[in-house]
């Protein structure tokens, strides 16, 4: 039963194989065999390529299954297809196209099996992928916060150098006040004159302009830093929502980009064990010797064109015989007299109808 199968993967006619060699039929099912596995891989390779797309086990069944089929049904048409004639060259420029076919389904099947054999260098890719665009992503909306969170800051210092600024003034008529009061400074004089009563009250009007300073660049102050903590938010709040775009950056397009920057000397080994099995149909097709398989296939096939070009070369023939005969039967009747005086009774009555009929019409007519 099994070997009938890989017969049929082969696309072989199982009524020859059975009156065929053992040799041949081992042949054929080593052909099938290697068919249908191919098919098998194919079903794997591509179920796995869809689930990283849809993230669904029955969709990626149902499509892998419809994938595998096809190039099953592919491969099997591409084996089937080549006939050995003994000529190397004429079977080599036969089976081109369909190398070039082979080749193609070998790249479509080893690229989804690379990505799951190299699934973890894959994801360590993706990771640093990941983190790069998470900070590029957080420099770009900082860029947008930027400019009004700089403005708020130098709001904030501006009010702070107006404190300090005023702390200074204040400062300075402290030492004027107390120069005078020592006599290292004004008047010279030791004592709390007139002078030191003015300069005192200066100093206090000052201080309490400092107060006064102080207790309002405070408050706008505090409001300035919570205009900041807000933004701080928005922009935390603006981050976190894009977040989840970036965490989703590992699909199909994206894995094979990653995998694109892996070393590709071990990618390229895995495609060509998949082109080595995908071609080896078509190559043991084309090495092997002409068997008796091949001669009776060949034979029946010539016997099949033999038939058709006997059946068309007698279909001719009888064409041409049966207007031979149509023509010599009517030459013959046309010398019977028998013939002749049927023929002019019944012109003679024809055209007497036609008279009476003229004359009947004409008289209608007047």
């Amino acid at each position: 039963m099994i070997k009938n199968f890989f017969w049929m993967c082969a696309g072989a006619d199982t009524d020859l194989l059975l009156q065929c060699p053992k040799s041949e039929q081992i042949k054929q099912a080593g052909i099938g065999g290697t068919v249908f596995f191919t098919a098998i891989m194919a079903f794997i390779a591509s179920s796995y390529a869809l689930y990283t797309v849809f993230d669904s086990v029955y969709i990626a069944t149902f499509f892998g299954l419809v994938w595998g089929l096809l190039i099953f049904n592919l491969d099997r048409f591409i084996v089937s297809t080549i006939k050995k004639s003994g000529d190397f060259k004429t079977e080599f420029l036969q089976g081109l196209p369909r190398l070039l076919l082979a080749v193609i389904i070998a790249i479509v099947i080893a690229k989804p099996l690379e990505l799951k054999i190299f699934q973890k260098e894959i994801d360590r890719v993706l990771l640093e992928e990941k983190n790069q665009l998470t900070l590029d992503n957080q420099s770009q909306i900082g860029l947008q916060f930027t400019p009004e969170i700089e403005k708020i800051q130098a709001d904030i210092l501006q009010l702070k150098k107006e404190i300090t600024t005023k702390e200074d003034e204040v400062n300075s008529l402290y030492e004027t006040y107390i120069a005078e009061a020592e006599g290292r400074e004004g008047t010279l004089k030791l004592g709390k004159g007139p002078v030191y009563k003015e300069k005192r009250e200066k100093h206090d009007t000052a201080l309490a302009s400092l107060q006064e300073l102080k207790v309002a660049n405070q408050a706008k102050i505090a409001e300035k830093e919570a205009q900041l903590l807000a933004l701080d938010a928005q922009l935390k709040e603006k981050v976190s929502t894009t977040q989840p775009v970036i965490d989703g950056f590992d699909g199909l397009m994206a894995r094979l980009n990653a995998l694109d920057k892996l070393p590709w000397l071990p990618s390229f080994f895995i495609f060509l064990l998949f082109l080595a099995i995908e071609t080896t149909p078509i190559f043991s097709k084309l090495l092997a010797p002409r068997g008796v398989y091949d001669i009776k296939l060949q034979d029946e096939e010539d016997l099949v064109k033999s038939w058709a070009t006997q059946k068309a070369y007698q279909r001719e023939k009888q064409l041409v015989a049966d207007a031979e005969i149509n023509d010599k039967v009517y030459e013959d009747l046309s010398a019977e007299e028998e013939l002749y005086s049927y023929k002019k009774k019944i012109a003679r009555e024809v055209m007497q109808l036609q008279a009476d009929a003229f004359y009947k019409q004409q008289k209608g007519n007047l």
